[in-house]
This record gives C-alpha cells, structure tokens and sequence, in this order.
C-alpha cells in the first residue's frame, strides 16, 4: 500500500518557518538598496554610499562563522531570538541621522541578527521536516525568501525617493515580529544540539566544502548580473524586465528542485542545475549582441539554474555533513553565498571595466560549466555521520 503524505506546507512547524523566514528577510531586503539611496540623499557621495552594505555583509560573514558554536553554548531558540531582536530592534533608528557612519553601525547590528537567522533559518529548515521530505521543506524555505525579495526591494527604494524613510524604518523592524512565530517552530523540531569536539565541526565544514564552492562560483556570477545588467542599460526596461524574470524563476525552481530531489535525488539534478544556469547566463551575453528576447530567455534560464542550485546545495551541504552537523554546515553554506555575492560585484566588474558586459558574461558561463565536475563530486551520495 503506498502511504499518501500530506502537503508539507499544511505542517505548522513549516508554517512558522515560513513566517519567520518571511519577516527577518524582509527587513533585509527593504533596505539593501534603499539604505544607500538614503545615504546619497542625506548629502553622501555616491562612491562612499556602499559602504553601508559592505559594512553588513562584512559583519554577516564574519558572524555566521561564530553561530555554531554559539547555539552550541547557549542553545537554538536563545540565539535564534537575538538574532530577530539585532536584526529588527535598531531598524527604526534609521530614520533620526541619515549620516554614513550613523547608518553603517546600526547595519553592523543589524547585519550580526542576520547572520544568525541565515544560519539557524537554513538549520530548522533540514529539522522541520521528516528526511524524506528535506529537499521540499528547504525549497519552501527558500520561497519564503524569494518572494519577499522581489517585493521589498522596489518598496524600499520607493519608500526612501518618496521621503517615506519613517515607513521603511518601523517595517524593516518586522523581524520582531517573528519572534511570535518562533515558540511554534521550536517546538516542531530537536533543538539540541551536539556538544561534541572541534573536530567534529571541522568534519562537517570540510564535507559541506564541495556543494559550498560550487554555491560561491554560482553567487559570484549571480551578483555580477544582477550589479551590471542594469548599469549596462541604464534606460532601465530591458534590464527590469530581465531581472524580474530571473528573481520568478529562480523562486519557482528552488521550491521544485527540492521536490524533485526528494523524488529522484541529486546526482542528476545538480549537475543539470548547474548547466542549465551556465546556458542562461552565456544566453544573456548573446542576447546583447543579438536582441532583447534572447537577454529575457537567457535570464529566465540563468535564474532557474540558479535557483536550482541555491537548493540542491544545501540539501548535499547537509547530506554530505550528517545530522550532527547541520548548522556547521548551514554556516559555510551562507557565507558561501554572501561572499559570493559580494565578489562578483568586484570580480566582475573588472571583467566589465576590461571586456564589456556581453563577454564578461559569457566568460561566466564558461566559468560555471567549468565547476561541472565539482558539482558531480557534490552530489555523490553521503556517508553517513551519525
């Protein structure tokens, strides 16, 4: 007899993920791009304003190295709520000085709580769900984070040009609210967590390394096109459209790659992923060249690999790291992306400085078909950790 399962979204414990999830990323995503816009209205010069996000990302990937042992210390739930608290609480505080430095410390609170919900979200995201439902369960999480990107960010920019910087303040402080969310969650999974030695968690970090890097070459190709495309055209419509179309995808197919994962596991899938990407991106580059339509396929089909990727990674991440080392491997993974994203901006735009955007793409595509093999050692079945 073939046991019907229910949906995994009617789970409450998947339920408050998603609410969580929702809320702390939220706050992220209003003010990624509008903080700075707030820094050059305030009188900042516009080479200084991103300052305001290299300060947070810094922070984060710095923090997410500590997280671990952190929740180790002092347990799940504890960390989990200050990091709501630090990313939420200073938000307000944004709308009394719109000073660099002033909004730069306040990011560096804020940017140490997002650290902790990246970290611990992806954790609860793998313990929320029974194992053979793990890839669904890590796809719903990341579409609680795709969908408010694709909301906030234009809100936040908004808000900000409209001198609305009040409103942006108290909503960027929704991460408080997750907090209520929260009690339901943790009681939906094991929050202990393993006291074992250091060296266990340096297992579990050097099992999680393939999928990780296969991750940071994807995200560095990834922050690239989404910094570039529209300095490239700065009339604006091609490049909104094609970034809208990227964001839908990638949110779509990192929701089903999990479900298919589930289903056919990943040693097709990710390698398929990664390609699929290699192609929409090479097809994006093309398109300069050759017209529009083709940067607006390439696009759709950079962000279905993309958003493919972001899954199946995380699910080897932990595959591969066992479930004693969950949130180790939740740590590299994350600062893997934000890294990632970070050097693309900088790697690529040498690349665009030197060559032109068109070639500059297509040498990442080259570049992520060249991480093929490392993708198939990624998705090689784990041993298995305990």
């Amino acid at each position: 007899m073939v046991e019907v399962r229910a949906p995994l979204w009617r789970s409450r414990g998947v339920q408050a993920l998603v609410g969580v999830t929702a809320l702390g990323f939220s706050s992220y995503f209003l003010t990624l791009a509008s903080l700075p816009t707030y820094a050059v209205a305030g009188g900042a010069a516009e080479n200084t304003a991103g300052v305001v996000t290299a300060v947070f990302l810094g922070v984060t990937i710095a923090a997410q190295a500590l997280v671990p042992g952190l929740t180790a210390r002092f347990g799940l739930g504890p960390v989990f709520a200050g990091g709501l608290l630090a990313l939420g609480l200073p938000a307000p505080f944004y709308a009394l000085d719109d000073g660099v430095a002033s909004i730069a410390a306040l990011s560096a609170v804020r940017g140490a709580g997002f650290a902790v919900i990246t970290v611990l979200g992806a954790t609860l995201a793998a313990r929320v769900a029974p194992l053979e439902q793990r890839g669904e369960s890590i796809g719903l999480y990341g579409l609680a984070i795709a969908l408010p990107n694709m909301a906030a960010v234009p809100v936040g920019v908004a808000l900000v040009l409209g001198g609305h910087i009040g409103w942006l303040s108290w909503l960027a402080a929704s991460p408080v609210l997750g907090l209520f969310f929260l009690p339901l969650l943790l009681r939906s999974v094991d929050t202990r967590e393993e006291r074992g030695p250091a060296g266990n968690a340096r297992a579990a970090v050097r099992a999680a390394l393939a999928p990780s890097l296969v991750l940071f070459v994807v995200t560095t190709a990834g922050g690239g096109f989404l910094t570039f495309l529209p300095i490239d055209r700065p009339d604006g419509q091609l490049a909104t459209v094609a970034l809208l179309l990227w964001g839908l995808a990638g949110a779509v197919t990192r929701w089903r790659a999990g479900v298919l994962a589930d289903r056919l596991g990943t040693r097709l899938l990710l390698p398929l992923s990664l390609l699929v990407g290699a192609a929409g991106l090479a097809a994006v580059g093309a398109g300069l060249w050759w017209g529009p339509a083709w940067v607006l396929v390439g696009a759709t089909l950079f962000g279905a690999g993309f958003g493919g990727v972001q899954n199946l990674t995380l699910l080897r991440a932990f595959a591969r790291a066992g479930e004693r080392g969950t949130t180790a491997a939740s740590a590299l993974w994350n600062a893997s992306f934000d890294a990632g994203t970070g050097a693309g901006a900088l790697l690529l735009g040498l690349a665009f400085g030197a060559v032109g955007l068109p070639w500059t793409l297509v040498l990442s595509a080259v570049v992520l078909s060249a991480v093929l093999p490392l993708a198939r050692i990624a998705a090689r079945p784990a041993v298995t950790r305990g």
